[in-house]
């Protein structure tokens, strides 16, 4: 190897183990504070179920309106921008934090909040993608999954400490909310460690730069469209499946707690497993899999559902443990999200495409997250749990066909 290659490949191996740090902290951050906002709404503002409807508009709408914020930063570039997402949320979590202002100015502030979270998204998958072409493309899979695993790892550790925080009472919303100063310090490390990265391994900034423009390919419809169908069936896998547990069995916070860093604990092994999935077996195979996964997944629910919502339903300790394997499987599959990012890199026309490309099929996804979101519950209340089951089970089939349709020269992880 010459020296020059040698030095590339430092730069790039140092640039990794940065972004594993930005991975793990981002990790934290999130899971510090959006594992207890819902309590939040509840306890420091006692929200109306009127007002916890309409609190999910601007906690949404960002993902749509994201899109927009980065084309208008297009003169700036991946992980300047990335930085500039990181203020964002860092802002919005220190005015809640240290200040307890009325609910339309709470809500105005979240919205700040969420809005830097949203734009990081599509900059993440973008930036990790743009260090594991650095690395030659080989392996792309399994260093997208490192990344997760981290940003997994470090959840599981905000979860352990918002549960035993609130237990002993270290935590609380009487304001100064220490816990959401924490994870705002989190998001400042952040930034100051994405700056580092940017000057330790420029190809993260040169090699995917933002485009000013809408990228919106036909050649690109096929993810466009599995964002879509992503979208309808994630937001019933975030807000219905747990619902069942909620609404039916009377599942409590800390057990939903506990099951929530069960699946992140899991996931840190589960997530490179994946990575090396996608390497071996290509995006296609993995997206069918993914698909016939929620379809079983969602038969089960479907199934659970309806037997619970009978009279004399009663929760025994075998179907309490079937319960308890199936919300940890529907978490373990709903972490293959990888794929599609993967995807968009292999058939990417250029590498400025991938950004926008991804920002706009975030969008896609929040506009059917929010009308799934709605649907739904007209469905729950109306004909019943089984029913929103049987939708996503529909939206899944169809990604599974959608995804057997991927034709691609090498349907590797690896990029070209």
């Amino acid at each position: 190897m010459t020296d020059k290659n040698s030095g590339a490949a430092g730069k790039a191996m140092r640039g990794v183990r940065i972004f594993i740090v930005v991975s793990a902290l981002v990790g934290l951050a999130m899971g510090l504070s959006d594992a207890i906002l819902a309590n939040y709404f509840k306890e420091a503002y006692e929200v109306t179920p009127g007002q916890r409807g309409f609190i999910e508009f601007p906690r949404e709408l960002p993902g749509i309106l994201s899109l927009f914020a980065i084309a208008a930063l297009s003169s700036l570039k991946n992980v300047k921008t990335a930085i500039l997402t990181q203020g964002l949320a860092l802002a919005g979590l220190v005015v809640l934090g240290v200040w307890r202002p009325s609910f339309a100015v709470m809500c105005v502030f979240l919205f700040i909040y969420s809005l830097g979270q949203h734009m990081y998204m599509p900059l993440n998958d973008s930036i990790g993608l743009s260090l594991a072409k650095a690395r030659g493309g080989a392996g792309t899979g399994r260093m997208m999954g490192r990344f997760h695993s981290a940003r997994m790892a470090a959840t599981v550790l905000a979860g352990v400490l918002v549960f035993f925080g609130f237990r002993g009472g270290w935590f609380d919303f009487n304001t100064p909310v220490i816990v959401f100063l924490i994870a705002a310090a989190a998001f400042l490390l952040v930034g100051v460690f994405l700056g580092v990265l940017r000057k330790a391994d420029p190809v993260v900034e040169t090699d995917a730069p933002v485009n000013a423009k809408f990228v919106f390919r036909k050649e690109y419809l096929r993810y466009y469209v599995i964002c879509a169908l992503f979208g309808g069936r994630k937001q019933i896998m975030i807000v219905y499946s747990p619902w069942v547990l909620i609404e039916l069995l009377g599942f409590r916070a800390d057990t939903m707690s506990v099951l929530a860093v069960t699946g992140a604990l899991i996931g840190v092994f589960f997530l490179p497993m994946i990575g090396k999935w996608i390497d071996r077996f290509g995006v296609r195979r993995i997206m069918m899999v993914e698909s016939f996964a929620f379809i079983l997944i969602y038969i089960a629910y479907g199934l659970l559902s309806r037997w619970l919502g009978g009279e004399g339903a009663a929760a025994g300790g075998l179907l309490l443990l079937l319960v308890y394997l199936l919300n940890i499987l529907d978490r373990m599959t709903g972490q293959f999200s990888m794929d599609r990012a993967i995807y968009m890199r292999q058939i990417a026309l250029a590498p400025e495409d991938v950004t926008p490309s991804l920002s706009l099929g975030m969008g896609i996804d929040h506009v059917l997250a929010i009308a799934g979101a709605t649907v739904c519950g007209v469905i729950w209340q109306s004909f019943g749990p089984e029913y929103v089951f049987v939708l996503a089970g529909g939206l899944a089939l169809l990604n599974f066909f959608v995804a057997k349709g991927i034709k691609l020269n090498d349907t590797k992880g690896d990029l070209p």
